[in-house]
């Protein structure tokens, strides 16, 4: 793992905000920044396929142009003018295609944008493309029949992760300086773990998610940052954060986002090492070691380190969560699934979703809203002495990209699609906002990352702690080219 590689064009190692300065001085001008942008993807793309439904050169720059002239009008849009950026193909974006990864919407192009890509795009992103996902966001590895299989910036015989695997590359590929994400299971984490890069679930409704058929019930799924540092994390989830009346469940603006104070002493702040859970977690060898070196990192920082998995029933939690993502997926598509022909194109983990969904009775819903609120419970008495709670992002290394998802991890079974993201589940339950760090790689050059949990609502607090780590370690500097 080397330094970054000299065939990175040096306008492309700048981080989001640095760009975003040069632009606003006059130093670099849109339209070469979105040059070296299309240079650099045509350049690696092709090896990684992250970057899909690419809009055509002669638009991407005359937007550029639109900006810069915007810049010396004196009315930029705002934060993001003049930077490229790339959005997941589960966002809605207006007059770009957008497919969720299933052939049921090839062709479809939203007369709308999502509520999180329209204050980017207001705030005068520039978007060139979208970003490669899995079926409808299912499962951590971003292959799907419209597209393909997104392979790993780091080695491409392996999995990107997902299911915001295609941004996760075209990130550490440096394609784009942003790139949005979203998280249900895990999808602003994993990605990031596995390509050497930071990622943030925020707390639940600080970025408005939808609009939503289900708004008042949609409280899963989030939109959030991914970055090759902390501060580009702060950057992007400065626009995306705040409420919106089409998303009934969001939190009010915190002002502390907006001015970003990621420099914060960390000394005697706490962590909780949760590690396998009691045993409950199988892992893949080498994972925790890994952690446990990054929870070092952090003791040297004067914090606080302390070992213990709470008090819990966690296979009723993850039964919990199976039911809820079953409810809340399967509600979505069960019409398109009762139509035969729409169902023979849907992947057979979409088939167990809903299948799933049409299964569920009252009192199993019931049970689980009550089984996640215990979990909350469980966790708030652990919050009351420690800052954040620390578990591993993956519970696996990348793998080959012709495996749909892992069946074992050692000699335990995975009985579902999903089960070996498990480690994921507990910041989705408990909506708390959850960074994922880069812990470094294994003697293959795989990489992996760390979970950290914050008390509920300290978004700002955790990227601190994320910031404070990142400088003390040297992963941020390591890119794969």
């Amino acid at each position: 793992m080397a330094p970054m590689s000299n065939d990175v064009p040096e306008l492309l190692r700048h981080s989001a905000p640095e760009l975003a300065g040069l632009l606003a001085a006059g130093q670099v001008s849109a339209v070469e920044l979105m040059q070296a942008c299309l240079a650099r993807i045509a350049a690696v793309n092709p090896a990684h396929n992250a970057i899909i439904s690419q809009r055509p050169a002669e638009v991407v720059l005359a937007e550029a142009a639109a900006s810069d002239a915007r810049r010396r009008a004196g009315t930029p849009r705002g934060a993001l003018e003049g930077l490229p950026i790339a959005f997941k193909d589960t966002t809605a974006t207006k007059g770009i295609r957008t497919t969720w990864g299933s052939p049921l919407f090839r062709d479809h192009v939203p007369a709308a944008d999502s509520i999180a890509a329209g204050r980017i795009r207001a705030a005068g992103a520039l978007p060139l493309g979208k970003t490669n996902v899995p079926e409808f966001g299912l499962g951590s590895h971003s292959y799907n029949q419209v597209f393909g299989v997104t392979r790993n910036a780091w080695n491409p015989a392996l999995s990107a992760g997902g299911s915001s695997g295609g941004a996760a590359v075209a990130l550490a590929r440096r394609m784009v300086p942003l790139a949005d994400g979203s998280d249900f299971g895990g999808s602003l984490r994993n990605p990031a773990a596995w390509n050497n890069l930071f990622g943030f679930r925020p707390s639940q409704g600080r970025v408005p998610y939808g609009p939503n058929e289900d708004s008042y019930y949609c409280q899963m799924g989030t939109e959030g940052p991914m970055g090759r540092t902390v501060a580009d994390l702060v950057f992007l989830l400065a626009v995306q954060a705040g409420p919106d009346p089409q998303a009934p469940l969001a939190l009010p603006a915190d002002p502390a986002l907006g001015l970003g104070k990621l420099e914060a002493e960390v000394t005697g702040r706490r962590l909780l090492w949760l590690g396998d859970l009691g045993g409950h977690l199988a892992f893949e060898a080498g994972i925790l070691p890994l952690c446990e070196a990054a929870l070092a990192v952090f003791a040297g920082l004067g914090c606080g380190v302390a070992t213990a998995a709470p008090a819990f029933d966690w296979e009723a939690l993850w039964q919990a969560f199976v039911a809820l993502r079953h409810y809340e997926l399967g509600g979505k598509l069960n019409t398109a699934f009762e139509d035969p022909a729409k169902r023979d194109q849907m992947k057979p983990e979409l088939v167990w979703e809903i299948e799933g969904f049409r299964r569920l009775t009252a009192v199993g819903l019931h049970r689980a809203a009550c089984t996640r609120t215990a979990c909350l419970n469980a966790m708030l008495a652990a919050f009351e002495t420690h800052d954040a709670l620390a578990l591993p992002t993956a519970q696996v290394f990348p793998f080959a990209v012709e495996q749909t998802w892992p069946r074992h991890i050692g000699n335990r079974a995975m009985d579902s699609y999903h089960r070996w993201m498990e480690v994921t589940a507990l910041g989705t339950m408990l909506g708390c906002p959850t960074a994922t760090v880069p812990v470094g790689f294994d003697a293959q050059g795989r990489p992996m990352g760390m979970q950290l949990l914050g008390r509920p609502g300290a978004d700002l607090a955790t990227l601190q702690l994320a910031r404070a780590y990142e400088r003390a370690t040297p992963w941020a500097a390591r890119s794969p080219g």
